[in-house]
């Protein structure tokens, strides 16, 4: 501790009040993603909002308070999303005005190329080592790029934060001030398995090989999937993100990343969202990377890797194979992420497998397999790019196949109360 005590002398005061005082208006701040979202200093910034006028907010999914979007708050904070979470649908009124559309992959690139210049970085790191690294533990994605851009960087140092490898580590000299914290990290549960998405994760096991390269993500579907993959062997993980699912498999042998091309044997990531157990896996694991999200999902590096198997989610797909995952109609509803990034990695990886699952209807019971998306879709993965779609029904391949095959194909997993009408809008609209 004694780098964190040479450094404290240096820095600026020690209270989240005292820290963002550094924000001034019209400024860019950029908010550490996922769980990692800084409470104490976010609770402080916004306890100033008086004092600020039109702060551009930036940011990705995250986890936590995020009340600075609230109407009440227009004329203090523009927040600009990259991707939205949950919070930010039930305090925001304005996610489709806000929302950045871009790949992943690509957000890093903003700050790096300075097309986005950040004046001040909020993060949550572990306390520093003996060399004064200190680490932004789950979430490095597009975070690491900002903390290496941005003019000034404030940190809340949580002695709850995991340490990761990877490009996780930020040396204390680079701070600007800190606050000290000892909180848990902000958990999600794991999501309970519904019959559906249990039939999904087997249909997708199911076209799954031995040794290939995964890519899942958060949620009910990813973690059927993990379960139903307890009979294959030497799997390997290279993703943007993973959760409890992917920690039973690893210690049973059946992730052991022995035929991967890129980091052979390592669970590489950029960020991840789960439990505490989850947290305590990656703890100074040097198994486990997280790496910028500029790396983990760049389709050069992607490819390289044999079999890769991507597994993204949709709200809607249409006959054709045109994909909607980031709105509902014009509503964006979450974003693009990664999931472009990884159906054309996988795509043209050797042996490689992109599928897009979804259950067959929403909880409500209205189909989710439609003759065309609704008006103001997001075509996240165009026709060209989809392969494999899966519902609870079964599994659709589309590659190489022309429109009447690829609606035929699609009708045969919808759901049996839909398939009648989409059969007569397949008509309507393509003869067929």
């Amino acid at each position: 501790m004694n780098s964190m005590n040479r450094s404290a002398s240096l820095s600026l005061p020690m209270t989240a009040a005292e820290c963002v005082e550094v924000i001034k208006s019209h400024q860019n701040i950029f908010i550490h993603s996922g769980v990692s979202a800084p409470q104490k200093l976010i609770k402080a910034m916004i306890e100033r909002a008086s004092e600020l006028q039109k702060v551009s907010i930036y940011q990705i999914h995250t986890e936590g308070d995020c009340s600075y979007s609230k109407r009440e708050f227009k004329e203090n904070f523009i927040v600009n999303n990259f991707f939205n979470g949950a919070n930010m649908r039930a305090t925001s009124d304005s996610l489709s005005a806000d929302y950045i559309p871009i790949f992943l992959s690509e957000i890093p690139l903003l700050f790096y190329n300075g097309l986005i210049n950040l004046d001040v970085a909020l993060v949550q790191l572990s306390p520093p080592d003996a060399h004064g690294m200190c680490s932004l533990g789950p979430s490095v994605d597009i975070s690491i790029s900002a903390v290496k851009t941005a003019k000034i960087v404030i940190a809340q140092i949580n002695k709850q934060m995991p340490r990761t490898f990877g490009d996780s580590q930020v040396h204390i000299s680079k701070l600007h001030a800190f606050v000290e914290v000892d909180e848990p990290i902000h958990a999600v549960a794991p999501d309970e398995i519904s019959a559906i998405e249990a039939a999904i994760g087997k249909n997708i096991a199911s076209i799954v090989e031995d040794g290939a390269t995964l890519q899942l993500g958060i949620g009910a579907i990813p973690n059927a999937v993990l379960k139903a993959l307890d009979g294959h062997k030497d799997l390997g993980i290279h993703t943007e993100m993973f959760s409890d699912g992917v920690i039973d498999l690893y210690k049973k042998g059946n992730i052991n990343g022995r035929f991967k091309k890129k980091h052979p044997g390592k669970i590489v990531s950029s960020f991840c969202i789960g439990s505490q157990a989850l947290y305590d896996f990656i703890d100074d694991n040097p198994e486990v990377l997280l790496l910028d999200c500029s790396y983990t999902n760049d389709t050069h590096v992607i490819r390289q890797n044999p079999k890769v198997t991507a597994i993204n989610g949709a709200m809607e797909v249409d006959l054709t194979g045109q994909v909607c995952a980031d709105s509902i109609g014009s509503r964006i509803y979450s974003g693009v992420g990664g999931q472009m990034d990884f159906i054309r990695g996988a795509s043209l990886s050797i042996g490689g497998k992109p599928i897009i699952a979804l259950p067959s209807t929403t909880l409500k019971g209205i189909g989710k397999i439609v003759a065309q998306l609704k008006p103001g879709s997001g075509v996240v993965t165009t026709r060209a790019h989809t392969r494999f779609i899966v519902t609870e029904y079964g599994v659709a391949d589309l590659y190489g196949k022309p429109i009447r095959e690829r609606i035929k194909e699609m009708i045969r997993i919808a759901h049996p109360s839909t398939r009648e009408e989409l059969q007569r809008s397949a008509y309507d609209l393509f003869k067929v």
